[in-house]
């Protein structure tokens, strides 16, 4: 039989109990986790010290209280001095059986967004393949061709006119090395999915970065060294943070910092077209300290041929997404001037997979 504080526990929704004179008298383990604070600090504070709302929501809630009627607030900016805040919906409620308590639950909209980004990346993705196996096909062999043909005219040229040539040859390497990357749409293998360990990979995907592109930026880790091992294809998934560390470090000045952060968040859910939702629990966010992503993009930065870049090709974060959603995982993406975060969520090992270790699961 479930007892109450179970039941409390086990919401996946950030909820808090606010008591008399508007202190917090107690906080599931989804508000600590959506706060980032503990329940010792959030215990006998007052509400509004600790949770930040972008909205005079004050003098409604004294009215609320004063006739115990619940409350509504939707689409406002919800955070904590320890982390950066999130449009939400919240809810304010009389707890029945007392006179001068009330619950505080919030929603995070990102929730909601994230799978309906994710969809629809996913939808454009593959409307993008047929497109791109056709035009990598037909445009790949010519230019091979035209390659062999500058190289072999270059034999005979002076200096001056071998600068000709060269141009021909890169850039003509650069069109091939443009729609190989394309074609990887059109990679229609399925994920050969085994139980992974997240921050072996992101160790390794560091290591790359550190030594290569990433070489001007410092990494800091910022890892929950408990979370259980997850289900997905390992190279697929180190293509992913290979993509993403690849745009922070771009995006970043020279000695930039990149923060590599894991932790648990048992509130995700994926909707599927069968059976249960899916549990996305495993949270893998890359922080950098960039410009952050031009504003009209932002909504769209994970549809094909969607870029920021002045050279951008639009294709690296649309693969990093259409992979995700291929290992049934999800990204989502948070940027201010000085800090963007892209989030992955990931699923935990299925129950009954081979070398499944059930004290594992969190």
């Amino acid at each position: 039989m479930i007892t109450d504080q179970n039941l409390w526990a086990s919401l996946p929704v950030p909820t808090l109990l606010i008591g008399p004179d508007d202190l917090i008298a107690d906080s599931n383990p989804a508000a600590e986790l959506f706060l980032n604070l503990s329940a010792k600090s959030l215990l006998g504070a007052s509400i509004w010290d600790k949770v930040m709302i972008d909205a005079p929501i004050e003098d409604p809630y004294a009215r609320a209280i004063k006739d115990r009627t619940p409350l509504f607030v939707n689409d406002v900016d919800v955070g904590s001095g320890e982390r950066p805040p999130m449009q939400c919906n919240v809810q304010f409620s009389p707890l029945q059986g007392s006179e001068r308590q009330f619950l505080m639950m919030i929603s995070p909209r990102e929730i909601a967004t994230r799978m309906t980004q994710n969809a629809t990346t996913s939808r454009a993705a593959k409307s993008a393949i047929g497109m791109a196996e056709m035009l990598a096909h037909e445009i790949k062999n010519p230019l091979a061709g035209i390659t062999g043909a500058a190289q072999l005219l270059s034999m005979g040229l002076d200096a001056q006119d071998l600068e000709m040539t060269d141009l021909i040859v890169e850039e003509s390497r650069r069109i091939v090395k443009l729609l190989e990357q394309v074609e990887q749409f059109g990679n229609q293998r399925p994920p050969m999915c085994s139980p992974v360990n997240i921050h072996d990979l992101l160790d390794r995907a560091r290591q790359s970065a550190s030594v290569g592109f990433g070489a001007h930026m410092n990494f800091v880790e910022d890892y929950d060294p408990s979370l259980p091992q997850t289900f997905v294809d390992g190279d697929q998934m180190l293509q992913v943070f290979l993509n993403l560390l690849k745009n922070a470090s771009e995006a970043s000045k020279q000695g930039g910092t990149i923060r590599l952060r894991t932790f648990y968040d048992p509130s995700l859910r994926l909707r599927r077209k069968e059976g249960p939702p899916a549990r996305l629990p495993l949270q893998i966010e890359i922080i950098d300290d960039g410009p952050g992503l031009p504003p009209d993009i932002a909504t769209h930065v994970f549809d094909p041929f969607v870029s920021g870049k002045e050279n951008g090709t639009g294709l690296g974060l649309a693969l990093v997404s259409k992979l995700l959603v291929d290992n049934g995982g999800s990204i989502s993406v948070d940027s201010i001037p000085g800090r963007t975060v892209f989030r992955v969520a990931l699923p935990l090992v299925p129950k009954g997979t081979p070398n499944f270790d059930p004290a594992g699961e969190l």
